[in-house]
């Protein structure tokens, strides 16, 4: 008993330490620009073993630290547009986008299922038919309701894993985020930082990777088009030419007049 006592005790003396090690970590973003995090960290592992051990050699890697001025506005307010408009606004977790986002799953779940119950009854007569009919129905979308600062805080300092830890451990970070550092610097971050692309990061590597120009002098078209990328980045830097890309980017161009970066 004694032992398992002293174990406890080990477990949470660890789990303040890295919590301490999280917030020092966070402190320190007050005045030193982190090049790196950890998504981009093993993302930089994952193509350099895939290279390495395929014929392609090609090592394929670009990100470079812009400064908040050296990043166009049309871009700051396309990703807000985009990915969270109450930014300025909320502490960090946008509650309404959650339960709106948990409605809509809930219901893409159940019309995933009631097709599934349709080919059923319709080829309940043949089963083998039935089932090759159903692999066939695309799987609900999740949709989720991150806020940039939470996005931030799981690209940030976190590992890929998905469980109620990891989740709880995201919502400290991000509460200490928003308590440490400005919305002008968490916003800098996240654009110099976020995924747009196979070892594409930052709106300065992804400004010249897909218009051959500096993130300074985007336009809105081009920014918002960089903002409707963010959800699946690599799936849309192979479809440059998706229909529901350029439609989307219009809305987003619509959209980018009702919000103020900070």
């Amino acid at each position: 008993m004694k032992s398992f006592g002293r174990w406890l005790l080990w477990l949470m003396l660890a789990g303040v330490a890295l919590e301490l090690f999280f917030v020092l970590r966070i402190a320190l973003m007050l005045v030193i620009d982190p090049h790196s995090t950890a998504f981009m960290r093993s993302e930089a592992w994952r193509v350099a073993t895939e290279s390495a051990t395929t014929a392609d050699k090609t090592w394929r890697w670009s990100a470079q630290w812009v400064d908040y001025e050296a990043i166009s506005p049309h871009l700051k307010r396309a990703v807000m547009a985009s990915e969270d408009a109450g930014f300025v606004e909320h502490g960090g977790v946008d509650w309404e986008a959650i339960e709106t986002a948990w409605a809509r799953n809930e219901q893409r779940q159940a019309q995933f299922e009631k097709r599934q119950d349709q080919i059923e009854k319709r080829l309940g007569n043949k089963p083998e038919a039935a089932e090759a009919a159903i692999r066939k129905i695309r799987p609900a979308k999740i949709v989720g309701g991150s806020t940039i600062t939470q996005q931030l805080a799981k690209n940030l300092l976190l590992s890929g894993e998905r469980n109620l830890l990891r989740k709880g451990q995201e919502l400290m970070l991000t509460l200490t985020l928003e308590a440490l550092l400005s919305k002008r610097r968490i916003l800098e971050i996240y654009l110099n930082s976020v995924e747009w692309g196979e070892g594409v990061f930052g709106a300065e590597a992804a400004a010249q990777r897909y218009f051959r120009k500096s993130a300074a002098q985007l336009g809105p078209a081009e920014a918002a088009r960089l903002a409707v990328m963010l959800p699946s980045p690599k799936f849309f830097e192979t479809r440059q030419g998706s229909a529901y890309l350029s439609r989307r980017t219009a809305t987003i161009v619509a959209r980018m007049g009702d919000v103020s970066p900070p």
